[in-house]
């Protein structure tokens, strides 16, 4: 396991000597420590990308010769792909399974991006039709400069991938901050990075507090593209500190997804979903379906399978075999589940099963997967995102009163809808105000289909294409091209 940061292509301890600890939170223990970067490391880090932006050439580079290093890159991920994966399970908690299907999806986005990439060497200009025939017009895309990148602990290679793979397909250089309780991942991507010859400044990688190390990207005048996932409270304050510099931004916050189950739908098919859409990851995840609507006709029935399915979750150390619920990332969101549960019952809420720590685990941040049903419309758990294995259940009558409890959220980051009926599904899917909707399923993600949500949940597309457009700037480049003088001035 790797300890150092990454900057301007070597490895170096943090400049006051500082660590963090790296705790396994199926046991507790303490299995490694990494470097907390300080400010003035990041000032290194920032000054290396700018250095490889503005000097070096790395934005001339061809769409191809970007494409070679990051195809090398998905190689190398794949290459060690059971490792990594294993590395990822003993610092985020997730069981292997989902590690190993996380790993291979950041190996893929290397490869999509590597396509486009490519694809913009074919198309390096627009031509503009103008009114104008003295005037010809063309429209070009340049990378954004350095690209400040800070990602979140559910999914720590995979949110490192989403940004670094289409910021160094556009000719961006990056600064990436992974988080502080799951770094081990992204360091070995800058070992990956570090072996295929990526040069030095392009991708550099500190690890430490977000306090310190995060804040200190954010403020750096020499950033010029801040790309955030993680909370709406800390994205704010991104896009307040933005706001002083005009910096681009990208920001991929939370979520508090509805999922609408209507009564004809097969109860099997359902609960199979809604399990899916909200345990998977330790529902640890901004687009879990956290709020499901189960019309009257079906409701009684599919929560009665929904209790018996979620108490039959195998939980337990993520490395185990057959396990499908690990621990939470760390005692301060096992904590806060806890809390949000506790707070939901004192509303009123009733708790149908889980809510506590599962017997015979007396280490580890455990928590047996939670159903809770009569959640009141005002409660906090109805409102605000709960990030663990924690599902609010009510019952609706008519379509019209589904999407309205649907939509009636200030976050609008992703929803479902499941119907035998593909006319009412359709129609459903296009009243919800969110970014990312589901038809008959929940959470299955696509390199190639936009990333991103409506109102409080963020601003701007990660993924496919629009990935590519968060790390490109657009200029126009007219030519005056008539014979003829302009004879404004000079007669």
């Amino acid at each position: 396991m790797r300890s150092e940061l990454y900057i301007d292509g070597s490895w170096k301890a943090a400049s006051d000597g500082r660590t963090l600890e790296v705790v396994n939170p199926a046991t507790e223990e303490v299995i490694h420590h990494i470097a907390a970067a300080t400010a003035e490391d990041v000032d290194l880090a920032v000054k290396a990308a700018r250095r490889a932006f503005d000097t070096d050439g790395w934005p001339r580079t061809s769409g191809a010769e970007r494409a070679r290093y990051l195809r090398a890159i998905a190689a190398g991920i794949r290459a060690r792909q059971a490792e990594i994966a294993r590395l990822e399970t003993i610092d985020n908690g997730k069981p292997f399974p989902e590690a190993d299907w996380d790993i291979a999806d950041a190996a893929g986005c290397f490869d999509f991006y590597a396509g486009l990439a490519e694809q913009l060497d074919s198309n390096p200009e627009e031509p503009i039709a103008l009114a104008d025939a003295r005037f010809t017009s063309k429209a070009v895309r340049e990378p954004i400069g350095v690209a400040g990148a800070i990602i979140p602990w559910n999914y720590p290679l995979l949110m490192a991938s989403w940004k670094v793979a289409p910021a160094l397909a556009a000719g961006c250089t990056v600064v990436l901050k992974p988080a502080e309780v799951t770094s081990l991942t992204a360091l070995e991507l800058a070992a990956i990075a570090d072996e295929v010859g990526l040069p030095p400044g392009v991708l550099n990688i500190v690890t430490g507090a977000g306090s310190v190390a995060g804040q200190a990207i954010i403020d750096h005048k020499g950033v010029d593209k801040l790309a955030f996932t993680g909370s709406g409270p800390v994205g704010s304050k991104i896009m307040a500190a933005a706001a002083r510099d005009i910096k681009r931004i990208s920001l991929e916050l939370g979520g508090k997804s509805p999922f609408v189950v209507f009564d004809d739908s097969d109860i099997e098919k359902a609960v199979e979903w809604i399990l899916f859409g909200i345990f998977w990851n330790q529902g640890q995840v901004c687009s879990a379906t956290s709020r499901v609507l189960v019309q009257e006709g079906l409701y009684e029935p599919l929560l009665k399978r929904l209790i018996e399915e979620t108490n039959r979750i195998r939980i337990g150390d993520g490395l185990a075999d057959g396990v499908l619920l690990g621990p939470l990332v760390s005692k301060k969101q096992y904590d806060q589940v806890i809390a949000a549960i506790e707070a939901a019952r004192s509303a009123g809420a009733t708790l149908a099963c889980g809510g506590r720590r599962p017997e015979g685990f007396e280490k580890g941040y455990y928590l047996r997967p939670t159903v809770l049903t009569d959640v009141p419309l005002d409660s906090a758990a109805w409102v605000e995102e709960i990030f663990g294995p924690v599902v609010c259940m009510r019952s609706f009558k008519t379509e019209a009163e589904a999407v309205e409890l649907a939509n009636d959220s200030r976050l609008g980051l992703a929803a479902a809808v499941m119907s035998a009926d593909d006319a009412r599904a359709e129609r459903v899917a296009k009243a919800f105000r969110a970014g990312i909707v589901w038809i008959n399923c929940s959470q299955p993600t696509f390199t190639e289909a936009p990333w991103g949500g409506y109102k409080q949940s963020g601003i701007g597309r990660e993924l496919g294409r629009w990935g590519l457009d968060n790390y490109l700037e657009t200029k126009q480049i007219t030519k005056y091209v008539s014979e003829d003088p302009w004879g404004w001035y000079i007669k």
